[in-house]
């Protein structure tokens, strides 16, 4: 038997990492290593248990339409995806709601800031 070696993708830092292993760091990064990530990435793409574990381990990565279910399901594999592409990676929905959300608490803070610099004058 032959040993299996993944797909190598070329550039940077990256050149020696798989593309199993990178979808396995993603996927770790974002849930975790538990049963409970296995289990979501089941619901997520309907996968088995095994092929959930080898996803998170790096044995194998996902093809095809799981990998299509977890794009719709996680912002991180989604831009992953577009970087590998070297397509622009535009944020998405959730990522310019987070921003938004911290520009408004550090207006706020500014502004209580101001008040209080200017109540004290």
């Amino acid at each position: 038997m032959f040993p299996k070696t993944g797909k190598k993708f070329p550039g940077g830092g990256a050149a020696s990492a798989t593309y199993a292993n990178l979808i396995a760091d993603i996927l770790k990064a974002e849930l975790g290593n538990s049963h409970q990530a296995h289990k979501t990435l089941m619901r997520w793409t309907g996968a088995n248990e095994r092929t959930a574990k080898n996803w998170l381990s790096g044995t194998n990565g996902p093809s095809g339409e799981h990998l299509l279910q977890l794009m719709r399901n996680s912002d991180r594999v989604f831009e992953f995806v577009l970087r590998l592409s070297r397509r622009p990676a535009l944020p998405s929905n959730q990522r310019l709601e987070e921003v938004r959300n911290s520009l408004r608490s550090t207006a706020d803070l500014l502004s209580e800031v101001i008040e209080t610099t200017s109540d004290n004058l």
